[in-house]
């Protein structure tokens, strides 16, 4: 914060109050403490399982992993442009650097040169066109890391190419009508699906607005690289640690690229550094080549990625382009809206439709649009092609409703929550989706109405005002937001799970899942749904690698669905057994199984009190399966891609957020005073665990609304924001000084895991209220009177030039 911002607040006594952490009544201490004696294993805060391997600095990534005797490293040489034709290499000068083992082209991959997740689309190695500046030409494989990343380096001077000329944005992708995949449409109308009637219901509103928007991506700045590591076996089999979000595609994508089945290739993945999304389809290129090298050579290959070369190799966030024509009314209720949405896909399909299609199914957010046309394209451009990442497109089709009835707002002279609260869903008709899902779980007035009372919002609005009236420099900004989340994969299929349990004879309990554990919590959650299920301890339950040759065809750990869908199929599982048991126990102990009851490592029935284990040892001896397997799929989806509609999610998830920001006029910096959420997880299985994905999602994504800015050379299409020193994340100083994180009061309707719901990506969208803080700040610079041309990410210099324009309207 800077010297004129701080002195001002403290001379005005403004509230830099200690840091707050709010868990709220959910996480009374004498409230837990009951539920665990009762024997509840769920709805109680726990440490993650990992807390203390983490702190200790002993839990084993992939590149702790002691590594086998003769192991090799592998480094990528890149393309030194951005479009145009490999004409030739001149290999010699690379292999004949120190410790050079081999170097690996395209002609060397024994089956297919592809590890498009989608389409066959994206080349692990370049096989003559150049897509992007950093697309990985050849690989060095080498004694040591080192070693390798200096061959590699060589790739400047030793590459032949043709350049032609580079398209680097969505606008001039668009403008050629260049796409990765065909454009999408989604229509609405009273009139049917004719979008004549959706233009002519904007034409015939008493306001109209029509604007365009710029929304730029974002790094997922996971703290562990990208990174594989490849043992050959016996019989032509591979074993690869990976780091990755999807093992089950790593395995496909690996038997396809060395053209043997996928039962010869063993994904294993034990946890991540952080994924966000980035770890979901891109980890498939470094599992590919590291056991392309791995199987030619027959010897452990190991491929861990610079950062800088991270960067350069991989994608991120869709940034998108919108162009927006609105009708409404006096009261700000939008009664049309015609939209197009440009994203920057990059040079190949990669999982853009997919994003193209959530952020589509998540425009309206917490608003019913009675006429709406949208229109979405996947813009193919010469840079790295852009994946998933937390939120997978929901943001960015949500933020720009956002704005759009913020500005709304502005031209009526309204505040912007009266005109959200006009334009929100509501029963009868106006509780359908635009892709015809009906909104039955609607608690947007109740979680709007209770956060608005507990963060004062009507008071600091005043306060705000009278602030700014008496500032000339400084000026305040207050938002109040909503999210509205659908829960579920969008594509059908992948909304399965399946899991292992196992009960050892001394009562111990390993659990196999199909998730993957990124830091997120899911080995703490599903391990406690297992405890809970068998009456036992946590501490009786320990989670294992996640492995393609336990738990087979699993989905990416993605889409916040990671607890909904193992932890029903861990649940499974372990009902199961606990079945089984009973049925055991009434016949050894007389009375029936249906009343036999398992709590804090006991077991009840026909008046005895049994020890857990030795109810177990009993079974073992009576012959009874001590393991199960378990397996759950959403019910009730349907999604029709043609007419983008259907029922595409299983349930909604809810939240809000309020946020005071003070800006500097003079110099565009900022600060982010006070920030209140509310956030809707239903029945939460970890309320800790929950409230730290809520925090953690809340400042990530307010990262991406106001300083993570990409920057391409304009000409050369070189990533210049390719390192921490030129990309910046949110640190510690920049949490607010109040921070009031609260959950819901509620259950899922729908009978999800214990009813609870997913807080992954959700909390993402909370912090589009400090970005309308922040416009709101530099309205005030012209009375309200003018709508701030301010694009995301607000960065400084982007809030100097909207207050420029502001002042010169």
């Amino acid at each position: 914060m800077n010297t004129r911002i701080a002195e001002e607040l403290l001379r005005r006594d403004a509230p830099f109050a200690d840091y707050q952490h709010n868990l709220g009544s959910r996480t009374d201490a004498q409230a837990e403490a009951s539920a665990l004696q009762a024997g509840a294993r769920v709805g109680v805060s726990r440490p993650h399982e990992s807390a203390e391997l983490h702190v200790s600095g002993s839990a084993t990534y992939c590149d702790d992993i002691a590594e086998l005797a003769g192991t090799l490293h592998c480094a990528l040489g890149l393309s030194p442009i951005a479009a145009g034709r490999l004409l030739d290499s001149d290999l010699a000068a690379v292999r004949a650097m120190p410790g050079v083992v081999r170097v690996f082209t395209a002609a060397d991959i024994p089956g297919e040169n592809n590890c498009g997740s989608v389409l066959h689309d994206d080349p692990i190695l370049c096989d003559g066109e150049i897509r992007y500046l950093g697309q990985p030409v050849f690989a060095v494989v080498a004694e040591t890391r080192e070693q390798a990343r200096r061959a590699a380096a060589l790739a400047r001077t030793v590459l032949k190419t043709e350049a032609a000329e580079p398209v680097l944005t969505p606008r001039q992708a668009h403008e050629k009508q260049q796409y990765v995949v065909a454009p999408m449409h989604l229509t609405r109308s009273s009139s049917g699906l004719d979008e004549a009637g959706i233009r002519a219901a904007i034409e015939k509103a008493p306001h109209r607005l029509s604007g365009s928007l710029d929304v730029g991506g974002q790094e997922q700045f996971y703290l562990e690289g990208q990174i594989s590591y490849a043992l050959p076996k016996e019989g032509g089999g591979m074993h690869i640690h990976c780091s990755t979000q999807h093992p089950s595609e790593m395995q496909f994508l690996v038997a396809h690229a060395l053209g043997i089945q996928a039962h010869a290739v063993l994904v294993e993945c034990r946890r991540m550094g952080g994924g966000f999304g980035g770890k979901e389809s891109q980890s498939a290129q470094f599992a590919c080549i590291a056991a392309i090298a791995a199987r030619t050579l027959n010897r452990p290959v190991k491929l861990r990625l610079d950062r800088d070369d991270d960067f350069m190799v991989t994608g991120r966030r869709h940034g998108f382009w919108y162009e927006y024509d609105v009708g409404y009314d006096d009261e700000g209720r939008v009664l049309g809206v015609a939209l197009q949405m440009v994203s920057h896909a990059g040079h190949s399909a990669d999982l853009s439709a997919a994003v193209m299609t959530r952020a589509i199914c998540h425009f309206d957010n917490a608003y019913w649009l009675p006429e709406v046309a949208m229109h979405g394209f996947c813009a193919r451009t010469n840079t790295q092609s852009n994946t998933a990442f937390r939120g997978f497109g929901g943001p960015q089709g949500a933020v720009c409703m956002e704005y759009i009835l913020d500005s709304i707002a502005r031209n009526l002279g309204k505040d912007a929550l009266a005109v959200r609260r006009a334009n929100f869903y509501g029963k009868g008709e106006r509780n359908v989706t635009p892709y015809r899902q009906t909104v039955q779980d609607n608690i947007l007035d109740e979680i709007v109405g209770q956060l608005e009372a507990s963060s004062d919002y009507a008071a600091r609005r005043k306060e705000v005002a009278g602030f700014n009236a008496s500032s000339p420099v400084l000026k305040k900004g207050l938002a109040l937001t909503p999210v509205k989340f659908g829960i579920s994969f969008n594509v059908k299929h992948l909304n399965q799970a399946g899991a292992l349990v196992h009960v050892y004879l001394d009562g111990s309990i390993l659990v196999n899942h199909g998730g993957t554990e990124m830091g997120q919590g899911l080995n703490t959650k599903v391990a406690q749904v297992v405890a809970h299920e068998l009456g036992v301890n946590f501490e009786r339950v320990r989670m294992s690698a996640t492995d393609t040759s336990k738990v087979a065809n699993t989905s990416a750990t993605a889409a916040s669905t990671g607890s909904d869908l193992n932890g029903k199929a861990a649940q499974d599982a372990a009902r199961r057994i606990r079945e089984r048991l009973a049925a055991n126990v009434a016949q050894r102990h007389g009375g029936k199984s249906g009343d036999v009851r398992f709590a804090n490592d006991k077991v009840f029935a026909a008046g005895k009190e049994l020890d857990f284990s030795a109810v177990v040892a009993d079974a073992y001896l009576d012959r009874v399966q001590l393991w199960s397997d378990g397996f759950y799929a959403t019910p009730g989806l349907s999604w029709d891609a043609k007419t983008m509609t259907g029922h595409p999610f299983y349930y909604y998830a809810y939240g809000a957020a309020v946020s005071e920001v003070v800006v500097d006029t003079l110099t565009g910096e900022w600060k982010l005073l006070r920030a209140d959420l509310l956030h809707d997880v239903g029945q939460s299985l970890n309320p800790a665990v929950d409230i730290g994905q809520i925090e953690g999602g809340f400042i990530q994504g307010m990262g991406w609304m106001t300083m993570e800015e990409l920057v391409w050379h304009p000409r050369s299409g070189m990533l210049m924001t390719h390192a921490p020193s030129t990309y910046k994340i949110p640190t510690a100083n920049d949490c607010p000084p109040v921070f009031n994180v609260q959950l819901f009061e509620g259950r899922n309707v729908q009978d999800a895991i214990h009813r609870s719901k997913a807080v992954g990506e959700p909390p993402l969208l909370l912090p589009f209220s400090v970005f309308f803080a922040i416009r709101d700040a530099v309205s005030a610079v012209g009375g309200h009177q003018h709508n701030p041309p301010l694009p995301v990410p607000a960065t400084s210099e982007a809030i100097l030039r909207a207050i420029t324009a502001v002042q010169a309207a």
